[in-house]
Order: C-alpha cells, then sequence, then structure tokens
C-alpha cells in the first residue's frame, strides 16, 4: 500500500468500524417474514431469468453485505497490523484520536497544538505506516533504470 491509501484508510477507519458493526447486528436475524410463494401463486409461470423466490434473493443480498464486511475488515487491518510501529508518546496519542474519528483541529485543541502540527504529526505517522507496508523496514528503495550501451 501507499502513502496515500494508509491516509485514506486513516480516515475512513472510524466509519468502517461502525460499519461493520451495524451490518452484523443487522445481518443476525436469519430474514424472518419471507416465505417462498404457495398455493395457486407457485404454479403461475415466472419471469425468464429471474428467480421468484425471496429466501434466495436475501440470500444474495446477505452474501454482498459480508463481501462488505471483508473488505472493510481488510482495509482495517492495515492499520491495527502496524500499530506497534508508532512509539512516540504524541504520535500515539494522535492515532489514538484519529482512529476514533476526531478531526485535527479537535485533536489539537485536545492536545494544545496547532492544527498544522497534528496535520505533520499525522503525516509522520503515516511516513512510518507506508514504509512498513512496502517492506523498507524504514528505508527508501531506489529502482535501477535500465539504459542502452552507447556501443
Amino acid at each position: 500500500m501507499n502513502r496515500k491509501e494508509i491516509e485514506n484508510i486513516l480516515k475512513d477507519y472510524h466509519w468502517m468500524i461502525n460499519s461493520i458493526k451495524e451490518l452484523r447486528k443487522s445481518l443476525q436475524s436469519a430474514g424472518e417474514g419471507l416465505t417462498a410463494q404457495y398455493g395457486v401463486e407457485a404454479t403461475l409461470p415466472k419471469p425468464q431469468g429471474v428467480t421468484g423466490d425471496p429466501i434466495y434473493k436475501e440470500l444474495i443480498r446477505r452474501e454482498k453485505r459480508h463481501a462488505v464486511i471483508n473488505k472493510y475488515k481488510a482495509k482495517i487491518s492495515v492499520i491495527q497490523d502496524r500499530l506497534h510501529l508508532i512509539k512516540d508518546d504524541r504520535e500515539l496519542e494522535v492515532l489514538h484520536w484519529l482512529l476514533e474519528g476526531k478531526s485535527y483541529r479537535w485533536i489539537g485543541m485536545h492536545m494544545g497544538l496547532s492544527f498544522s502540527h497534528i496535520k505533520r504529526i499525522r503525516d509522520s505517522i503515516v511516513d512510518k505506516l507506508a514504509d512498513e507496508t512496502n517492506g523498507t523496514n524504514g528505508t527508501k528503495e531506489t529502482e535501477l533504470q535500465k539504459h542502452k550501451s552507447a556501443c
């Protein structure tokens, strides 16, 4: 993951966590009240290519929601798996409040720092998390370019 992706995950972390909670809660019920058609309605022809079974449709809808949950969990785990890289107390405090969904201005007021200082601390956090995702252990990789020889 690159720096921009890490920034986006940090920005979206709080609502993704809340969304996972709500989605799990809404998917706990088995879809009570949905029944297949019986009697005369069951014998009538159905539109071609579409199933008339509401249980099947509900299953498809829930599978899509489970896929969304898994996508959010994968993004969240990128941050959670790298929390150990942040060791500075200020960075830990800023990271905590960012993950709680607080704004830079709120964090700045809470910590007695300016908006721009909070943004610099956040940039330092992102750099540390992005370096780990590249597998460089804090070093910048250089790419060798292939050049044609003059011969």
